[in-house]
């Protein structure tokens, strides 16, 4: 019996829809700005201006990459008066940054 006869395609593959959306939401984790504020968020809740004077960065580019994490549903905001708070959206953010980093120390060794 040939390899390929014995993959059952229907349930190894997504849906092209699902595989669209999975691709996009990993192309988040692409930019190293949005990388490095998904690491301080890994820390707690931080309000932008903390964010943007621990990465020396402007604080409108932080807020437009905040926006997309906001987007994509990685983070999640609380307002508290004139300041916004951001943090992961989930638990599941922090397991991927972790195996992300646990993946790249592997291939380091």
């Amino acid at each position: 019996m040939d390899i390929i006869d014995s993959i059952d395609m229907e349930s190894t593959i997504p849906l092209d829809e699902e595989v669209s959306d999975i691709a996009d939401f990993f192309k988040v984790f692409g930019d190293s700005t949005r990388l490095k504020i998904l690491f301080l968020l890994e820390q707690g809740e931080l309000p932008v201006h903390t964010i943007a004077e621990t990465l020396g960065m402007q604080q409108s580019t932080i807020s437009q990459q905040l926006k997309l994490l906001r987007a994509s549903r990685l983070v999640r905001h609380r307002k508290d008066g004139r300041s916004i708070h951001y943090s992961l959206n989930d638990d599941h953010i922090a397991r991927i940054l972790s195996m992300g980093v646990e993946h790249y120390e592997e291939t380091l060794g």
